[in-house]
């Protein structure tokens, strides 16, 4: 090829690269400030994000990962109604029986008492219209999200103080029609270690991952206005029934936890790349030292590896210089 036809080739990647920089790399945060618990879920062809934004539910997408720091947020649900108009936490949208569920926190504005579970309804996709569909819990509970077993059903997990001292982890089944819940609650993990005790005993955040054939839920531990909030891993043992404690193992101790500029690194979730070969991890922190419970806290992305024993390798939270290739497609 002539010297200038390669010149004129070489000229023309670096103006595709130009106008495509997201493309290849991003770095953290993803969401800066009004990031905290979040959760991103990819489908046809779109990452959603979700995170607590106090008022109400908001969504938003985009077609990679760098793309979420810019894109619109769509407020799809909002009430007046004083019993959940308030203190909108931790929501989470889900796949079931062939649509789009958001399932979030809200209590009113009194005090956070009143904190109870609730569910909208929608449609064939995260974007589609939601429609309130009712409250789940009748007691105290916040951070719900699903726990899926193909012997055992469906489960919502939470955070609770059923029948306990302490802020748990609680599992009941969840009802066929995916916006009720049935039978008992169970309380399958409380913070009894010293790594769980920090500031306040809490276990919160509950986040399933299927990993090399194995079912773990990671959680976060001790109070968020310490700044060693963390996550710990519970791992099911296969057999037994999941709602009895025995049926888990627990970390013995932080799994993840504050690193490189990035304090109270916690209330996870996880997503898979569109080719399905990677599972991301997606957290908030903040920069505060000595943690946060607010609105500054910032969402982060960070690529999960694997330990020799085939088990979840979280490592530790990157700092704002690393950059990452958008997950595989």
């Amino acid at each position: 090829m002539h010297i200038k036809s390669i010149l004129r080739v070489f000229t023309t990647l670096l103006g595709i690269l130009a106008l495509a920089p997201e493309a290849w790399a991003w770095t953290n945060p993803i969401r800066n400030p009004g990031g905290s618990d979040p959760q991103i879920v990819y489908s046809g062809g779109y990452y959603y994000l979700l995170s607590t934004s106090w008022t109400n539910v908001q969504i938003a997408r985009s077609t990679t990962i760098n793309g979420l720091k810019t894109a619109t947020k769509k407020v799809v649900y909002s009430t007046s109604e004083s019993s959940r108009c308030c203190n909108v936490w931790a929501p989470e949208v889900h796949y079931l029986g062939g649509r789009w569920y958001i399932y979030y926190t809200a209590g009113n504005s009194a005090d956070l008492n009143g904190q109870r579970l609730h569910v909208l309804a929608g449609g064939g996709t995260p974007w589609d219209t939601y429609t309130y569909a009712g409250q789940l819990t009748s007691e105290w509970g916040i951070d719900g999200s699903i726990l899926r077993f193909n012997d055992w059903g469906n489960f919502m997990m939470f955070s609770c103080f059923h029948g306990v001292s302490s802020q748990s982890i609680c599992l009941q089944q969840l009802g066929s029609d995916y916006v009720s819940l049935t039978g008992s609650i169970y309380v399958i993990s409380q913070p009894t270690q010293s790594w769980e005790r920090q500031g306040n005993p809490v276990n919160e955040g509950p986040a399933a991952l299927y990993f090399n054939g194995a079912t773990y839920i990671s959680y976060s531990a001790s109070d968020c206005w310490t700044q060693y909030y963390c996550l710990g891993l519970l791992k099911w043992n296969g057999v037994s029934d999941p709602r009895q404690a025995a049926a888990w193992t627990k970390s013995n101790g932080c799994v993840f936890d504050s690193a490189n500029g990035n304090y109270g690194t916690g209330h996870n979730q996880f997503f898979r790349s569109p080719d399905d070969s990677q599972t991301w991890v997606v957290y908030h922190a903040t920069t505060n030292a000595n943690g946060a419970c607010d609105d500054s806290r910032y969402t982060m992305v960070q690529l999960l590896g694997t330990h020799s024993d085939g088990s979840p390798n979280f490592g530790e939270a990157v700092d704002w210089a690393h950059a990452y290739s958008e997950p595989k497609a």
